[in-house]
C-alpha cells in the first residue's frame, strides 16, 4: 500500500519478478511544478541508510540551484525490507556479479555474509520493473538519471556502467567494494575500455575517503582506468572514513548529474 510519509514523500513496496524479494520505495518529490523535460532524479541504493539523507540534501541546495547546481530532483530510495541483518546479507546477494568461483580476503573467512552473485538480476529490476514504474508515476527527465550506491553498492554502480552504460546518465560511486572477488571490477574495467565507445555524453564519479586506506587506492585505479574512455571524475575526501564519507561528498556527487 502507497504512503505518504512527508509533504512530498511517498512510500510504496514492489515485488520483484526477477529477484523474488520484495523492495521497500521511498520516493522524493519536488513541490514545485516540474520543468517542461521533467525532474531530475536520482536512484539511491542501499535506500535504508542513504534515502533520508539524500533527499534533505536535494531539498536544501535546490532552494538555490544556480550556486549549488542540484535542482530540484526526485529521489528514490531503494531499501532491502525485513530486519537489518537480512538486509545486510541481500547486499551481497543484489550488488556482487556473478562469478564461477569466488575468493574472499582473509578479513571475510569464517563471516556469514549469505549468498552472492544476484547482480545480474537485479540489475534487471532495476531496468524492467522498477524504473518503468517510476517513469509512469512521476514527471522525469529522462536525460538526466543517476545511479548512486557506497561501498558494495558503489561495487554495483560501476559494474552496472560496464554492462548498461545507457541506462543512466550519471553514475555515482562512493567507496567501490573493488577488492570483490580478487579485484574482478579491474578485470572488467580492463575490457571495457578496449573497445572504443561513444560515451562523451555520459559521467561517472568516484570517490573516497582518505582514511579508507587501500580503498583510496581502488579508486584511483578505477579512475586511471577509465578517465581516458568517459567523462570521469574523483575525488578523495580528506580526513573521512568509510562511514563519514557519504554524508561528506553527497553534495559534489549530486551536482555532478548536473
Amino acid at each position: 500500500m502507497d504512503k505518504v510519509l512527508l509533504e512530498g514523500t511517498e512510500h510504496w513496496q514492489i515485488d520483484s519478478e526477477h529477484t523474488n524479494y520484495l523492495y521497500d520505495i521511498k520516493v522524493s518529490i519536488p513541490t514545485s511544478e516540474p520543468p517542461k523535460e521533467g525532474f531530475p532524479i536520482y536512484y539511491v541504493l542501499d535506500g535504508n541508510w542513504y534515502f533520508q539523507l539524500a533527499r534533505d540534501v536535494v531539498k536544501l541546495q535546490s532552494q538555490n540551484a544556480p550556486k549549488t547546481l542540484i535542482a530540484p530532483s526526485i529521489v528514490v530510495g531503494i531499501g532491502h525490507s525485513g530486519k537489518e541483518d537480512v538486509a545486510r546479507k541481500r547486499r551481497f546477494l543484489d550488488f556482487t556479479p556473478e562469478a564461477e568461483a569466488y575468493i574472499y580476503p582473509k578479513r571475510l573467512n569464517g563471516k556469514d555474509i549469505g549468498k552472492h552473485g544476484g547482480a545480474e538480476k537485479f540489475l534487471a529490476f532495476l531496468e524492467k520493473e522498477l524504473m518503468p514504474r517510476v517513469q509512469k508515476r512521476y514527471q522525469i527527465n529522462l536525460q538526466k538519471q543517476a545511479l548512486f550506491g557506497h561501498s558494495l553498492s558503489g561495487l554495483f554502480v560501476i559494474w552496472s556502467f560496464f554492462k548498461q552504460p545507457n541506462l543512466f546518465s550519471c553514475y555515482l560511486s562512493i567507496s567501490p567494494s573493488a577488492w570483490w572477488n580478487e579485484y574482478e571490477l579491474y578485470k572488467e574495467a580492463e575490457n571495457f575500455v578496449r573497445f572504443p565507445k561513444n560515451l562523451h555524453y555520459k559521467k561517472l564519479f568516484i570517490s573516497a575517503g582518505s582514511k579508507e586506506g587501500f580503498m583510496v587506492e581502488d579508486a584511483n585505479h578505477l579512475y586511471t582506468a577509465l578517465k581516458d574512455s568517459v567523462k570521469t571524475e574523483i575525488f578523495i575526501a580528506q580526513d573521512e572514513n568509510h562511514a563519514s564519507v557519504v554524508p561528506s561528498v553527497l553534495s559534489r556527487a549530486f551536482r555532478y548529474l548536473n
